[in-house]
């Protein structure tokens, strides 16, 4: 069942805009083919930069940087399964010019173009239009206050960071989520939405990698 977000435009007649300016005024999203439906992964940056310690991307983790959730991917899935690394006609590097315009919400050049190799060229998508999709996807979700860029540790059960991200986000029912763990971190928050992003859909094979553990650690943004 597709439930409205706020990203698309109200189309009641008595609050529409004159009928020259309503195309312009509303959003235009992308529209990929050839997968069921998006998720979008928002990945704690803190608990990526712990857990791969001296491993982790300086870019996203050196000393001046200061993460709280960033785009991890935007992924085309199918009900069951995923495509990755699909043949395009597309470049499989992405301009210099492209990556720097995503590093504020996905902090790593690396990541951007590992993003766009694996997961956006199955999207149907020009590279352009995939990293718009992925903005407005971002954009259409709200992050709960409390994990906008929390600066203590905490140890936390990942149901109530689900519970949180529903809480804002009318629609988000519970099988449309999954929160994820890697070791005794906090990873991602899994959103799965329909491919035109009006609304949330359920996705019980996504659901079904969501964290298991009781609590896990969510370290502090500097």
């Amino acid at each position: 069942m597709a439930i409205v977000l706020t990203l698309v435009a109200c189309e009641d007649d008595s609050a529409a805009p004159a009928a020259g300016n309503a195309a312009a005024e509303r959003p235009t999203v992308p529209q990929g083919s050839g997968f069921d439906f998006l998720v979008l992964a928002l990945s704690w940056s803190p608990s990526y930069c712990a857990s791969e310690g001296k491993h982790a991307n300086t870019q996203q983790c050196g000393a001046s940087r200061s993460h709280g959730f960033v785009v991890h991917g935007l992924w085309p899935q199918f009900e069951k399964g995923y495509p990755s690394d699909c043949p395009t006609d597309q470049p499989l590097g992405v301009p210099r010019s492209l990556s720097d315009s995503m590093l504020d919400i996905m902090p790593s050049t690396g990541l951007i173009r590992h993003e766009w190799k694996t997961h956006g060229t199955c999207s149907g998508l020009s590279q352009k239009d995939y990293f718009k999709l992925t903005r407005m996807a971002f954009e259409a979700v709200a992050i709960p206050g409390d994990y906008r860029a929390a600066k203590n540790i905490r140890s936390i059960n990942p149901d109530s960071v689900e519970t949180a991200f529903k809480a804002v986000n009318p629609g988000m029912h519970g099988n449309a989520i999954a929160v994820t763990c890697d070791r005794r971190y906090l990873r991602d928050v899994r959103i799965c939405m329909t491919r035109d992003l009006t609304g949330f859909t359920s996705c019980p094979e996504v659901d079904g990698d969501a964290c298991d553990r009781k609590t896990a650690v969510m370290p502090p943004a500097r």
